[in-house]
């Protein structure tokens, strides 16, 4: 597949947006013509740039307002066009947009349409040019794309095609099975671009919430199947729409967006031989066959390498330079201190199969267990996921323009396959084990703390488990985290939420392996405590790791007779649980006395309490009664008023 994306989707100069979308491993782009028009590049040098970064130049846009017209402005829009096909004489461009008519639009005629289409076509064929025909969501008179096509085919012009744009088609509920029954040599071009599904005016929605494809609800990969069965073969190219795409960094959103058309990519193909002519007839079984019967079209869709999704946490990475703190907090908890890495300047801490490295290093010296970033606070550094094949697992991610990160390993010690996530967490693939345990623990040697002798583990630590892990993402970076989760570690995005807080809203994306062994939930930085960081660089928002035990009652208890501080909950909470649920009262007393949330729905009953914020992180334990599948969202409103007055107090 040919991959494309236009320069509007990036900020930056044309320059630096052509040398990003080369750095990004695009095939080709789109140039917006308010970039050109705006750029002190000449076209012939435009040209050659694109040249020497391996750039082709596939379609100038976008042209607007042509049809439906008297025929004195019809006369101003050809001679305008016949400037702009000159220009692209200049680039070496042989394909221009045109948009269907929102504004100068004044006769509702497809026959005077179809007049006025000939005649730009016809122009077009003398300069060598292509018109690709695109209906507008919001069009005046044609907003549907088989009323392009339509057109295009009464005009029957060689220079005349249609350009299908995911999102003009998609956000109007179109079907697309009709793409199927189009000659391929009437579609000119491809667009694509996935959105949230919302309830706005669609010129708003297309204008500032477009999205790469996999960070938006449209369905992409259906839309894709039908391309590719019509027979297109011709470049598949994002055009989004984004404010916040605008103002973050070129690179990096260049990269998120070849990683998105590389998971789209994949996921067509998979959409094709779930959905296969020859399916029903070869039987569901026969995958060679509908493979075959895939790749019998023009266009030729890679696929990835295939991982199944992580089977649980391994262990999570908490780093600091002080780590007193966090020891505390640790053992006051009920973890066990398991002695320090032969090699490394890190501890290890478990509770039941619950793993937590505590890093001790200062520096960006690649002698920690699982990563190299650098702070001076506790904060999360890194997660480790058990797999089936982590070198494998690592292969995928690695394509998708995951960056590597490195690790210094020595002589009969475990090989971590590492890579950064989006807001700098290093992710590890290990290779997972059937009883929850991990080999590599056995490079750690019994040594002595403050709490590794002469105490009781409570109970209800022997089966402890990670339940789940909260990251804060920055603004700029928020879709782009989805996708990479997604793609790169095959988590499955649920419905997001927004929870109301002392900052603002708090939008919050739970991500999740099929049967819940791993929860990893996104939540947008508040922008008080946001810094804009990429990979490598400090946190300064709050993240936590939350533990399951069986019985949180008696673990509250316990690490409240070791001197553990919780976050207070305030009475009021309390009054309203009672109003809310008709708990018991001695119930009610106890919940209040250890500062426990609680939450009920119809599957089952939550349990939680949080600790008092180290650094920026803290830690939740949780119990989950029944089938509870939730995080106990009504409480997040407390807790981050909690939290705020903490972190506010003179």
């Amino acid at each position: 597949m040919r991959t494309g994306i236009a320069t509007v989707c990036l900020s930056g100069t044309l320059k630096e947006k052509m040398q990003a979308c080369a750095i990004a491993g695009f095939d080709g782009i789109e140039i917006f013509e308010q970039d050109l028009v705006t750029s002190p590049v000449t076209p012939e040098d435009v040209r050659k740039m694109a040249a020497d970064l391996g750039l082709t130049l596939d379609l100038y846009q976008p042209f607007r307002d042509f049809d439906s017209v008297s025929e004195d402005l019809l006369t101003a829009n050809l001679r305008r066009a016949e400037a702009k096909f000159k220009l692209m004489a200049r680039l070496g461009m042989d394909t221009i947009l045109v948009c269907s008519n929102v504004a100068t639009a004044s006769i509702d005629s497809d026959d005077l349409r179809a007049e006025q289409l000939g005649r730009l076509a016809a122009l077009a064929g003398d300069y060598g040019v292509k018109v690709a025909y695109e209906a507008l969501a919001w069009g005046k008179y044609v907003n549907d794309y088989e009323h392009a096509h339509r057109l295009v085919e009464a005009v029957d012009h060689p220079s005349l095609g249609t350009c299908l744009d995911s999102f003009h088609i998609l956000s109007r509920n179109w079907d697309t099975a009709p793409i199927e029954a189009f000659s391929p040599e009437k579609i000119f071009f491809v667009q694509v671009a996935d959105a949230p599904k919302l309830s706005m005016d669609v010129l708003s929605w297309s204008r500032h919430y477009r999205v790469f494809p996999g960070e938006g609800q449209f369905e992409l990969a259906k839309f894709m199947g039908h391309i590719v069965r019509a027979g297109y073969s011709g470049p598949v190219s994002l055009e989004i729409f984004n404010d916040v795409f605008r103002q973050s960094d070129v690179e990096r959103t260049a990269v998120d967006g070849m990683r998105s058309l590389i998971w789209l990519e994949e996921q067509s193909a998979k959409w094709l031989e779930a959905n296969a002519p020859a399916l029903a007839a070869a039987g569901a079984g026969a995958v060679g066959t509908v493979t075959a019967a895939r790749r019998r079209y023009p266009m030729e869709l890679a696929t990835l390498p295939q991982v199944a999704e992580p089977a649980g946490y391994n262990f999570a990475e908490v780093k600091a330079a002080d780590t007193k703190g966090l020891e505390t907090v640790l053992g006051q908890l009920g973890f066990e201190f398991n002695g320090r890495h032969r090699t490394k300047d890190v501890q290890l801490w478990t509770m039941g199969h619950a793993r937590l490295i505590v890093n001790e290093g200062s520096s960006a010296s690649g002698d920690n267990l699982a990563g190299t970033t650098a702070d001076a606070s506790p904060a999360i550094a890194g997660l480790g996921f058990d797999v089936d094949s982590p070198v494998i697992a690592s292969a995928r991610a690695q394509q998708l323009k995951a960056p590597a990160v490195p690790r210094k390993s020595q002589a009969n010690e475990e090989v971590f396959q590492g890579f950064a996530a989006p807001d700098s967490t290093e992710i590890f693939l290990c290779q997972g084990s059937p009883d929850g345990t991990a080999a590599w623990t056995s490079e750690f040697g019994e040594a002595a703390s403050e709490f590794g002798e002469g105490r009781e583990v409570s109970p209800a630590g022997g089966t402890a488990v990670i339940d789940h892990v909260n990251l804060a993402q920055p603004w700029q970076h928020f879709d782009e985290a989805v996708l990479f989760y997604t793609s790169a570690l095959a988590l499955a995005p649920q419905p997001f939420a927004e929870v109301p807080s002392p900052t603002g809203l708090v939008r919050s994306q739970v991500m999740v392996t099929g049967d819940r062994s791993v929860r990893l939930v996104l939540n947008l930085a508040p922008l008080t405590q946001q810094d804009g960081s990429g990979a490598g660089q400090r946190k300064t928002y709050q993240e936590h790791i939350a533990f399951a035990v069986d019985d949180l009652v008696t673990t509250a208890r316990d690490c409240k007779a070791r001197g553990l501080e919780f976050l207070e909950i305030p009475a009021n909470y309390y009054e309203d649980l009672d109003a809310r649920f008709g708990l018991a009262p001695d119930f009610l007393a106890t919940l209040q006395e250890l500062n426990l949330l609680y939450d009920r729905d119809a599957d089952g009953e939550f349990l939680h309490f949080y600790t008092a914020t180290v650094g920026s992180v803290f830690f939740e334990m949780v119990e989950r009664r029944g089938n509870y599948d939730g995080y106990g969202a009504p409480n997040a409103p407390v807790r981050h008023a909690v939290q705020y007055d903490l972190l506010h107090r003179p």
